[in-house]
């Protein structure tokens, strides 16, 4: 099975402007993502989809690979969906430009989903994490995701999801990492499809898949790590290196 990362990453951002090219202990988020990738050793390929010049210079000098864009694109799936129509693969794999600490065991039990019996009929998956912190879950910031007894996706939100009417009940909050898999006729059909509803209102891309019919498995990961999203993230980053010995 060929396995390709493709990692959109766009400079502008609405929170946090250029937060690609923040450092985080010496070293650019983009920098960390790109190298924390290669380093799972699970792809055929990694290569870096961005709309600037400023990152596709940050990749290349460190020996990564990177290609320019031509289109404006509202999600990072559409960017990469453009890269991945020329390129020959089972599996591409979206790793957003700002999951700096991307581990190995969450990815290769996201790609397993595809490899077996089972796996077939499935078109796109990601991951998800137990939110330890519930107040996490009233966070905007934080993705959060109802699961089937299936495990597949039910909604994504901002909110949180499920709302406790009786708060006896003890529902485990599940959050999502920024981490897609897809065959590449469903990468196709997404960028096909306009901007769905519910994807607008919540900004959270992977809603056009559900508003257009299109189930997504989700694999359950101890995966702790750190999305940068705001400043303050950068923080929080390094906070959770130094706890992991990372350097």
């Amino acid at each position: 099975m060929r396995a390709i990362a493709m990692i959109p990453a766009r400079l502008g951002a609405t929170r946090f402007p250029e937060k690609l090219l923040a450092n985080i202990k010496g070293k650019t988020v983009i920098r960390r993502t790109l190298e924390s990738t290669l380093n799972t050793g699970l792809f055929d390929e990694v290569i870096v989809v961005t709309d600037s010049e400023q990152i596709k210079q940050e990749v290349e000098q460190y020996g990564g690979q990177a290609v320019m864009s031509k289109g404006q694109y509202e999600s990072g799936t559409d960017r990469i969906a453009e890269i991945a129509e020329d390129i020959d693969a089972d599996i591409f794999v979206n790793v957003q430009g700002d999951e700096p600490f991307v581990q190995k065991a969450p990815l290769e039990k996201l790609l397993k989903v595809f490899a077996d019996e089972t796996g077939k009929n499935i078109q796109v998956a990601s991951i998800v994490q137990k939110l330890k912190d519930e107040e996490l879950a009233h966070d905007p910031n934080f993705v959060k995701v109802a699961l089937d007894l299936r495990q597949n996706a039910m909604y994504f939100s901002r909110s949180a999801i499920p709302y406790l009417r009786n708060r006896d009940l003890g529902i485990t909050y599940y959050e999502h990492i920024g981490v897609y898999a897809f065959r590449k006729q469903a990468l196709l059909n997404f960028t096909k499809w306009p901007q769905s509803p519910l994807e607008m209102a919540e900004k959270i891309e992977c809603l056009r898949f559900l508003e257009n019919g299109v189930p997504i498995k989700m694999v359950i990961s101890s995966y702790m790590g750190v999305e940068i999203d705001m400043p303050e993230d950068i923080q929080r980053a390094e906070a959770f290196m130094e706890k992991a010995g990372l350097e």
